[in-house]
């Protein structure tokens, strides 16, 4: 049985150890919420100062030039590029993940209406994260296509001849669980589908090869396991195939092939860049960068393959404690065991309760973030998808004391119900 000083050798051992000093973690906080947000890179403050007083404040209009600024969704994308087995200049950190989707699913359509016209499906995992599904459902109601939803398991049953694009999310974002990206793009190219990913809960977070999987399209964010900031930008990837076949619908002027012209019709720019809309969130890119900058710090100690490995280890001494050390009191694993399907998260289920007041899960998610351990909570439909204690597990900043302390916490917790106090039960606006 592991103890804590088992773990605090760990953390004494682990080659990945130096990397939590780039990040701001407050004293007294186990932060298990880095797949919602994550932490703030310590130089984030004097990188938005410098930002906002020097290259707004003094350089003004010219730091387009001399602060790089009109360059930052190409120089983020390539910082990003190599965290999801992407080439050079195939990606730009721009827009929202939401937004990015909706380019993205247009694209797809309009080489749908081309090439397959019969295909009038959109499919998509139930369970999908619910905004991807909205813009899906938008865009059908506008082009003339049908949103079929499946559950995972159904996903090669259901590729029939009338899909034309397959969307999913590749960690599901209540469960973790991690599709085969390679697999399932290469079933639903057989079909004859085209496939989106949605990386928001992969992207720093787990090994991702979009080129080897020869997907088709991708976005993502970059406020969780990147460390943006609370609503950094996103980004956006097109399999350089289709890159240059299809305007996006949001014909923006830094997407032009010369957006200084000021010409009174659109022309693209080439490749990646004609994904790119109107005028970036500077101050918001800049620390975004820094978010990405503990990515160019861990590639000198084994890039997203050490933090992988490091990942399962956290999560596999988590649910091993949390079996152990919490066993009675009606706690579920709602994660898949096996490393090849699931992501860096942890989702725990409770026998008491569902909805998100009256449920054990939440009452409990509140308790522990009230003792400084902070995950969250999701709630399930009372049928399939339970209730979700989720806590994810981010490895440029999580050690394995801290998973111990989580344990503790939780233990605590349950065996004194203190869970079932009142104030833990009252609902909030974010949960």
């Amino acid at each position: 049985m592991n103890t804590i000083q088992d773990c605090r050798q760990r953390d004494n051992t682990d080659p990945l150890r130096s990397l939590r000093n780039l990040f701001s973690i407050p004293p007294g906080v186990i932060y298990l919420d880095g797949n919602s947000l994550g932490v703030m890179p310590k130089a984030a403050p004097a990188r938005a100062a410098d930002v906002i007083t020097q290259e707004w404040g003094t350089d003004l209009i010219r730091a387009w030039n001399s602060a790089g600024w009109f360059n930052l969704p190409q120089r983020l994308g390539n910082m990003i590029a190599p965290l999801i087995g992407a080439g050079p200049d195939e990606v730009v950190a721009t827009d929202t993940t939401s937004i990015n989707l909706f380019k993205v699913l247009s694209v797809a359509l309009s080489m749908a209406d081309r090439d397959a016209p019969k295909r009038r499906l959109v499919m998509s995992e139930r369970s999908n994260f619910p905004t991807d599904l909205y813009i899906a459902e938008g865009l059908c109601q506008a082009r003339g296509y049908t949103l079929q939803l499946v559950e995972p398991e159904e996903i090669a049953a259901a590729l029939s001849a009338d899909v034309a694009v397959l969307m999913l999310t590749h960690v599901n974002y209540r469960t973790g669980a991690m599709h085969d990206m390679a697999a399932v793009t290469a079933a639903a190219h057989a079909r004859g589908a085209l496939v989106v990913w949605d990386l928001a809960h992969s992207a720093g977070a787990v090994p991702v090869d979009l080129t080897s999987a020869r997907a088709d399209f991708a976005i993502g964010c970059g406020y969780k396991y990147l460390n943006g900031g609370p609503g950094a930008p996103a980004f956006v990837w097109v399999n350089p195939r289709h890159a240059d076949r299809f305007w996006q619908p949001l014909s923006g002027w830094w997407g032009h092939a010369g957006p200084f012209e000021f010409t009174t019709d659109y022309k693209p720019a080439a490749g990646i860049n004609r994904y790119l809309c109107g005028t970036q969130p500077i101050v918001s890119m800049s620390l975004l960068e820094c978010g990405l900058d503990g990515f160019k710090a861990a590639q000198a100690l084994g890039g997203m393959t050490a933090l992988r490995s490091k990942s399962l280890a956290l999560t596999d001494l988590y649910i091993e404690l949390v079996e152990q050390r919490c066993a009675g009191y009606g706690m579920g694993l709602a994660t898949p065991r096996e490393h090849t399907l699931r992501g860096s998260q942890v989702s725990l289920t409770h026998e008491h309760g569902h909805g998100r007041e009256g449920s054990g899960a939440f009452a409990i998610v509140q308790a522990l973030i009230s003792r400084g351990v902070i995950g969250d909570f999701r709630a399930g439909d009372g049928l399939r998808h339970k209730d979700i204690l989720r806590f994810g597990f981010t490895p440029l900043y999580i050690g394995f004391e801290d998973v111990w302390n989580a344990v503790e916490h939780l233990r605590q917790v349950l065996e004194s119900g203190e869970w079932q106090q009142p104030q833990f039960n009252q609902k909030h606006q974010v949960t």
